[in-house]
C-alpha cells in the first residue's frame, strides 16, 4: 500500500472545493503542512454553477489567506454589480427590488476563476483521489482512499461538499434533506446583441424574473472590469486565467413537480432539451425573457438539485472536523454558501495557527454559529421566494 509521506502534523483536506482551497492556501500562509486530496480528475470536471457573488465575508477570508497580489488579481477579475435584487414580473415589470447595502463588498465573479486563482501557487493538490474512510490511530489520522493509497496527518478536514463521505463517518447523525427545489442553469454569452436584452438595473448582483407558483428565471452578470490577460500580465504573469468573455447566468428554478420528470430524466437530457424545456416553461411571458432562454449555449446546461444541511447541535471536538456544504450546505436563496465556506477555511487556518490546544473546538463553536444561521436565513429565503420545503420541525 502506497502512503502519501507528509509530516507528522500536517492536516489533511478531503474537498478541493472554496472552502478546502481556501483552507489550503491559509495553512501554506501560516507555514502548517498539508495536503489535498480531490475526487474529480481535474478542477474543471464538473459543472457546479458559473457566477459566483462575493461579499464581504468571502472577501475578508480571500484576503486573509492568499498572497496580496493573488487577492489583487481576484478583485481585478470581478465584475461590480449593482449592490441590489431586483425582482420582476413576468412582463418585465420591476415589483420591487432588495437593497444589499449591509455588506459594503458586493462583486460576482465566474466560479472557475476564482478557483484558478486559488489552485496557484498549491504543490500539494492531488486529483483522482476517491476518499473511502479514515481511522484515527493514537495522534494520527489516516485517510485511505479508493485506489488503495492512504494518507497520515495530524488533523483530518473534510471539505468535500454537500454528500461528504467525511460528514457520513464522522457526524452520522447530521442530516441533508431536499429543498423540493431544482434549477436549470444555462449560460448567456454578453455581447452587443444580447446586452439588449437586459434593463441596466439587471446588472446587479442577482436578478429574479418571477412567475407562476413562484417558479422564477434567475440572471446574474459576470463583467469583467479589464480584459483578463491584462490582469493576468500586471499581477500573475505566470498565470493563465482559462476564462475571459463575459456572460450572464440564466437559471430557471421552481417546485421539482414543475418538471413532471425525475432528476435522472432531467439530467439525461441534451442542453438543447433543457432549453426546450424551460422555453415551454416560460410560455407568455415576455419576448425578451423568452430570447435569453434562446440565447442559452446549450452544452452549458445543467440541472442542480438543491438540498440543505438542518443543524445540529453540538459535538465533541476531535482531531476530524468539517468545513463548507460538508456541515452547512444551504440553498442558494441567500447568496451565503460559497461566502461561508470560505469563510470556514480562512477561519479554520487562524485557528490552527494560533497554536491554541482548542483551537478546533473554537473554530467549530464560531462555525456552527454563523454557518447554521446562514442555513436558516437562506431557508427562509427560498421559502419565500420559491416555496422551499421548510426546514424539519423543532430544528429551524
Amino acid at each position: 500500500m502506497t502512503t502519501y509521506e507528509l509530516p507528522e502534523n500536517a492536516v489533511l483536506v478531503i474537498g478541493a472545493g472554496l472552502g478546502g482551497l481556501c483552507l489550503a492556501q491559509g495553512l501554506r500562509k501560516a507555514g502548517i503542512p498539508c495536503a489535498v486530496y480531490e475526487s474529480d480528475p481535474s478542477p474543471d470536471f464538473r459543472r457546479q454553477g458559473y457566477r459566483l457573488h462575493i461579499d464581504t465575508r468571502g472577501d475578508d477570508a480571500l484576503r486573509a489567506v492568499l498572497p496580496p497580489h493573488l487577492h489583487e488579481l481576484f478583485r481585478a477579475t470581478s465584475g461590480r454589480p449593482r449592490s441590489a435584487t431586483p425582482i420582476y414580473d413576468t412582463q418585465l415589470t420591476r415589483v420591487t427590488e432588495v437593497g444589499l447595502e449591509h455588506r459594503s463588498v458586493q462583486l460576482n465573479i465566474n466560479r472557475f476563476t476564482l478557483r484558478q486563482i486559488l489552485l496557484e501557487g498549491l504543490d500539494n493538490v492531488h486529483f483522482g483521489k476517491e476518499f473511502v474512510r479514515y481511522e484515527r490511530r493514537g495522534g494520527t489520522v489516516i485517510a485511505h482512499f479508493a485506489d488503495g493509497t492512504e494518507a497520515r496527518g495530524a488533523i483530518l478536514v473534510g471539505a468535500d461538499g454537500v454528500n461528504s463521505p467525511v460528514r457520513r463517518q464522522y457526524l452520522p447523525h447530521a442530516r441533508i434533506v431536499d429543498t423540493g427545489l431544482r434549477q436549470l442553469y444555462g449560460k448567456i454569452p454578453l455581447t452587443a446583441e444580447t446586452r439588449e436584452l437586459f434593463d441596466p438595473a439587471m446588472f446587479a448582483v442577482f436578478s429574479i424574473i418571477s412567475g407562476p407558483e413562484k417558479s422564477m428565471i434567475g440572471i446574474a452578470p459576470v463583467d469583467y472590469p479589464e480584459p483578463v490577460a491584462d490582469a493576468c500580465a500586471r499581477l500573475a504573469p505566470g498565470l493563465r486565467l482559462r476564462d475571459h468573455e463575459p456572460y450572464m447566468t440564466c437559471a430557471f428554478g421552481a417546485r421539482k413537480e414543475t418538471f413532471a420528470q425525475s432528476d435522472d430524466e432531467l439530467r439525461a437530457l441534451s442542453g438543447e432539451a433543457m432549453r426546450e424545456l424551460v422555453l415551454e416553461r416560460v410560455k407568455g411571458w415576455h419576448p425578451r425573457v423568452t430570447r435569453m432562454v434562446e440565447s442559452w449555449i446549450p452544452e452549458t446546461a445543467f440541472l442542480i438539485s438543491i438540498r440543505t444541511s438542518v443543524p445540529i447541535a453540538p459535538w465533541e471536538p476531535t482531531p476530524v472536523t468539517l468545513v463548507g456544504d460538508a456541515i452547512h450546505a444551504m440553498s442558494p436563496a441567500a447568496g451565503a454558501g460559497a461566502n461561508t465556506a470560505m469563510q470556514d477555511g480562512a477561519a479554520l487556518a487562524a485557528a490552527l495557527g494560533s497554536g491554541k490546544p482548542d483551537a478546533i473546538g473554537e473554530y467549530e463553536a464560531e462555525m456552527r454559529r454563523y454557518g447554521f444561521a446562514a442555513v436558516r436565513e437562506s431557508a427562509a429565503n427560498g421559502q419565500r421566494f420559491l416555496d422551499q420545503d421548510p426546514l424539519p420541525a423543532g430544528m429551524s
